[in-house]
């Protein structure tokens, strides 16, 4: 009878640490240009079922350029996370580019993994036929005329990724206007190439717009299970 309670004793400090290790874990959400942190709902309440801590983290986007943007951003969602967290980031485009910036100039000790949702890893071809129609920079800002291809571009002047970082690029686009800017797949703002990043830990594709990639059940889902496991989920497609 004793040892049955001991072992009892044992299997509840397990879980109880095993929950709390979760528990502990903090994810950043950075919604992407132009867009609130409403976006991100859906991602957040899936989260949060899972037994992570989330900050959903609203900015302006198209008020500042990237630089300016990455600094306060990130450090002002950080200081959201309880503290000895150890903090996680999904960045929807933009979102995910910050994360990137923010990354190549600080450390952050308790960084866990990162997630990106279609972002313009390499810039975007949208934004070099567009940068200088009447109203685009009205629109989307001075962060969204610096996501263009060009070298020189904040995108391509980054370095590789020294994180863990799994990508999830979409393959569906609702906008076939701006798809015959992008080579092909893209997901009607970014194509699949520009998504990659050198360094990156791993590389999914799913048949899904640039606009609701965030709210895709299969990419909430995969989201979470890089986040738990550091790698995206074996998939039909992928075999």
């Amino acid at each position: 009878m004793k040892n049955f309670l001991c072992l009892g004793v044992i299997l509840l400090l397990l879980v109880t640490g095993s929950l709390q290790a979760q528990a502990s874990d903090c994810v950043v959400l950075l919604h992407g240009l132009a867009r609130s942190d409403g976006s991100m709902d859906e991602m957040a309440e899936s989260l949060q079922e899972a037994g992570f801590l989330v900050v959903n983290h609203d900015y302006p986007s198209t008020d500042y350029p990237i630089e300016e943007l990455s600094r306060s951003v990130i450090r002002e969602a950080i200081g959201k996370c309880p503290k000895a967290s150890k903090i996680h980031f999904v960045g929807h485009s933009l979102g995910g580019i910050l994360v990137r910036y923010f990354f190549e100039h600080h450390d952050l000790p308790d960084l866990g993994r990162v997630v990106m949702l279609g972002p313009p890893n390499k810039g975007s071809e949208v934004v070099d036929a567009m940068a200088e129609i009447p109203g685009f920079e009205l629109i989307n800002g001075p962060a969204g005329l610096q996501l263009g291809t060009e070298k020189t571009s904040i995108p391509n002047s980054l370095g590789a990724a020294d994180f863990e970082v799994g990508i999830i690029a979409g393959t569906k686009s609702i906008n076939l206007i701006l798809s015959t800017m992008l080579p092909n797949p893209d997901d009607g703002k970014v194509s699949v190439e520009s998504t990659k990043l050198e360094g990156m830990t791993d590389h999914i594709t799913v048949p899904v717009s640039h606009p609701f990639l965030m709210k895709d059940e299969e990419v909430i889902r995969q989201t979470i299970h890089f986040l738990k496991y550091g790698q995206f989920q074996e998939t039909a497609d992928r075999r």
